[in-house]
C-alpha cells in the first residue's frame, strides 16, 4: 500500500479506521440532536427521521467543501506531520484520535450532548503542544488558527440561545395577536404521543431537521476529511504532499505570480524584525519551489522527495498573508497576492474523492445506530415541558442557519452546543429561566467546561505513551 512496508500499512489501516470510528460515533453522537426535534413531535417516525438525516448527512459531506477540514489541518504545527520521526507522527494521529473517541464515547453513554468538536479541537491542541514543547519551540503552534477557532465555538451556542429565544417570543406574540384568525396555536401545544402534527408544521419540522443534518454533514464530516488527510501526508507525502503531482506546470504558473510581487516588496523599509525575516524567508523558499518546479518539467513529475518540500514552502505562505498589512504595499498588488496566494494554496487543500466518500458513509451509517440516548436528553431533560413545535423548528432553524454561516467562512462549531443550547433559549421564551433542568444543565455545561482541558491532557499523556511503544517497534 502505497510502497509501505507491512508494518507502517498495518499503523496506516489502523489509524484510517480509527477516523473511521470517530466519524461513525459522531453521527449517532451529534446527529441525534437533528432528529430530536421531529422524534419528540411525532413529525416523523424515529426510523425515517434517522435515514433521512444520515442521507442528507452523508450529501452535506459530499458537497461541503474543504474548508473546515483545512482548519482541522492546520491547527497543528506545520512540521508536525511531516516529521522525518515516523513513530513521533503516527503516534501524534493515533492519540488525537483514540482520545476523541474515548470522550464521545464516554459522554454518549451518559447521555450528555458533548461536542465532537470540542473532543477532536481539544485533542489536536493537546498532541500539538505535547510536541511543540518536546521541541522546545511552544511558537510552533498555529495560535491564530486555534483562536478563531476557540472564539467560534464558544460564540456559536451563545447565538444558538439568543436567536432562538428571540424568535421563540416573537412567535408567541404573533400567536397571541393573531392565533384566532390563524389557528396557530397548536404551535405552542404539547405534542400528542400518538397523532402526527398538522401537515404544515410536519412539513416545517422535516424541513429544520433536514437542514440541520445537511449543514451538520458539511461542517462536522469536513473534519474526518481533514484527519484523513493528516493520516495521508504522514505516511504517504509522496502521494498526497500535493494535488497536482504529475503537472508541475499548473502550479508553476501560481508561483511565478507570487514570487512577481514578493520580490517587489523593500525588506528595508520593514521596521518590525519577525516581519523582516519571514519576508525573506519567503523569497528564498518561493524561488526555492520555483527552481523544483522547473527541473521538473523535463518528467513532467515532480519529484516524490521534492513534493513534501513544495508543500511546507506553500504552508509559509500563510504567514505572509496573514502579516500582509505589514508590508508597504499598493492595494491592487495586495489584492493580486492574496488572490494568487489562494490560487498556490488550492494545490495543497485539497481531498481525493475516496477520501470524502469514506468520511461521508462514516457519518451516514453511524447516524442510524445509536441515536436513542441523545435525542431523549434533547427531547425530554432540557426543559421541564415537553418540546413543542414552535420550539423545535425554532432551534432547528437557527442551528441551520448558524452552521451553514459557520461552514461558508471554514470555521467548525459544534452542532450539539448551537441545538441544545436553542432548545434551552426556547423554554426560557416560552416558561422563564425555571423552565429548564438545572441538573442536565449542569452536566451540559460541566462536559462543556471539561472537555478542552481532559482532551488537551489526555492526547499529550498518550500521545507520548504511544510514542515510546511505537519506538521500540519501528
Amino acid at each position: 500500500m502505497f510502497g509501505l512496508e507491512i508494518g507502517l500499512a498495518s499503523l496506516l489501516v489502523l489509524c484510517l479506521v480509527a477516523v473511521f470510528a470517530f466519524e461513525f460515533i459522531n453521527g449517532f453522537h451529534d446527529t441525534a440532536n437533528a432528529v430530536a426535534t421531529v422524534i419528540y413531535t411525532n413529525s416523523l417516525p424515529a426510523r425515517w427521521a434517522v435515514l433521512l438525516s444520515g442521507f442528507l448527512n452523508f450529501l452535506g459531506v459530499l458537497t461541503g467543501g474543504i474548508g473546515v477540514a483545512m482548519s482541522v489541518v492546520y491547527l497543528l504545527p506545520s512540521d508536525a506531520i511531516m516529521d522525518s520521526n515516523m513513530a513521533q507522527s503516527v503516534a501524534m494521529i493515533l492519540a488525537l484520535l483514540f482520545t476523541a473517541i474515548a470522550w464521545n464515547l464516554g459522554t454518549w453513554y451518559y447521555g450528555i450532548p458533548c461536542s465532537s468538536s470540542h473532543t477532536l479541537i481539544g485533542s489536536i491542541l493537546g498532541v500539538g503542544l505535547a510536541y511543540s514543547f518536546m521541541k522546545g519551540d511552544i511558537s510552533s503552534m498555529n495560535w491564530g488558527k486555534a483562536s478563531e477557532i476557540g472564539i467560534s465555538l464558544l460564540v456559536s451556542p451563545v447565538v444558538g440561545f439568543l436567536l432562538t429565544f428571540f424568535l421563540v417570543y416573537l412567535l408567541k406574540q404573533l400567536v397571541v395577536s393573531y392565533g384566532k384568525r390563524i389557528e396557530a396555536n397548536i404551535l405552542f401545544t404539547e405534542p400528542d404521543k400518538k397523532t402526527p402534527p398538522p401537515f404544515f408544521i410536519r412539513a416545517l419540522l422535516v424541513l429544520t431537521c433536514s437542514g440541520v443534518s445537511f449543514s451538520h454533514g458539511s461542517n462536522d464530516g469536513q473534519k474526518g476529511v481533514g484527519l484523513v488527510m493528516l493520516v495521508l501526508i504522514c505516511f504517504a507525502p509522496a502521494y498526497f504532499a500535493l494535488q497536482n503531482n504529475n503537472n508541475p506546470h499548473i502550479i508553476h504558473n501560481d508561483v511565478v505570480k507570487v514570487a512577481t510581487i514578493i520580490n517587489t516588496l523593500d525588506e528595508n523599509k520593514i521596521k518590525d524584525q519577525k516581519n523582516k525575516k519571514l519576508l525573506l524567508d519567503c523569497r528564498e523558499k518561493i524561488t526555492q519551489t520555483a527552481v523544483i518546479l522547473t527541473n521538473s518539467f523535463a518528467k513532467s513529475n515532480i519529484a516524490e522527495n521534492d513534493r513534501l518540500v513544495v508543500r511546507k514552502n506553500i504552508l509559509m505562505l500563510n504567514k505572509l498573508e496573514k502579516n500582509i498589512d505589514s508590508f508597504e504595499i499598493s492595494k491592487n498588488d495586495k489584492s493580486s497576492l492574496k488572490k494568487n496566494i489562494k490560487a498556490i494554496k488550492s494545490h495543497i487543500e485539497y481531498a481525493p474523492m475516496w477520501v470524502i466518500m469514506m468520511i461521508s458513509l462514516a457519518l451516514g451509517i453511524g447516524t442510524t445506530i445509536g441515536w436513542k440516548r441523545i435525542v431523549e436528553t434533547i427531547g425530554e431533560k432540557i426543559g421541564k415541558n415537553h418540546l413543542t413545535y414552535a420550539q423545535g423548528a425554532s432551534s432547528e432553524l437557527v442551528a441551520a442557519s448558524t452552521i451553514t454561516i459557520s461552514t461558508l467562512i471554514s470555521l467548525p462549531v459544534s452542532t450539539t452546543h448551537i441545538l441544545s443550547s436553542g432548545i434551552a433559549g426556547s423554554m426560557v421564551a416560552q416558561g422563564g429561566i425555571n423552565n429548564l433542568q438545572s441538573k442536565t444543565l449542569k452536566n451540559i455545561l460541566l462536559a462543556w467546561v471539561l472537555t478542552l482541558p481532559v482532551c488537551i491532557v489526555g492526547a499529550a499523556s498518550l500521545f507520548f505513551a504511544i510514542k515510546q511503544l511505537l519506538e521500540n517497534i519501528l
